[in-house]
């Protein structure tokens, strides 16, 4: 299985659901994901990550 790109949709639902209460592990099954796919994403949304990807600029 190849690495994919979790899209903006698919972003927002999660958000959603994180804000709803559920935790990674209910989401990641909804989604078809890893729950450390789900579990990473609050720090991405944040903007860390991009921070951290100008850091080897």
């Amino acid at each position: 299985m190849g690495y994919k790109h979790i899209g903006t949709e698919e972003r927002e639902c999660i958000m959603l659901m994180r804000k709803q209460g559920e935790s990674a592990a209910p989401i990641a099954r909804a989604a078809n994901r890893s729950g450390s796919t789900i579990s990473r994403e609050p720090a991405r949304d944040s903007g860390k990550a991009g921070e951290r990807s100008g850091a080897g600029r």
